[in-house]
């Protein structure tokens, strides 16, 4: 989780800073930070449309300008041809809805968060899958 962290200061979104590190059989896989796709002007150059707006967090996500940092994880692990079936996901919150359906296809077998997102279906959806959660404190 400390390793999640640290990938979470590279993150460059204004409202929330989450890393991400995809790992099987004790060996870093791949990781992920959320923030603007390469190529692309980061939020702390633009600012934040959802801030703009006043979108509460959860909401809206069309609005961004950033990935998650499980988008960005599974992309990183796809772009290097690194399987993810059977894979356990470290990340500093819980993933949302969209996220969570990504990584149940992706196969993440185990998903071991510290901080929760606002977003119960996301829960729901990853039980129903039969995705691990293991909730850790710091």
């Amino acid at each position: 989780m400390k390793i999640a962290h640290l990938v979470s200061e590279r993150s460059t979104c204004l409202r929330r800073k989450v890393g991400a590190v995809l790992v099987k059989d004790k060996r870093i896989l791949a990781t992920g930070y959320n923030g603007a796709p390469r190529g692309i002007t980061h939020c702390e150059v633009s600012g934040c449309l959802r801030e703009k707006l006043g979108v509460p967090s959860g909401e809206r996500h069309e609005l961004c300008r950033g990935l998650h940092a499980e988008q960005n994880v599974l992309l990183q692990a796809a772009l290097h041809g690194v399987s993810t079936k059977g894979a356990s996901l470290y990340i500093t919150v819980t993933p949302c809805l969209i996220c969570a359906k990504m990584l149940i296809n992706a196969g993440i077998a185990e998903i071991v968060f510290e901080g929760d997102y606002p977003d119960k279906m996301a829960r729901d959806f990853l039980r129903e899958a039969e995705v691990r959660l293991r909730q850790i404190t710091k």
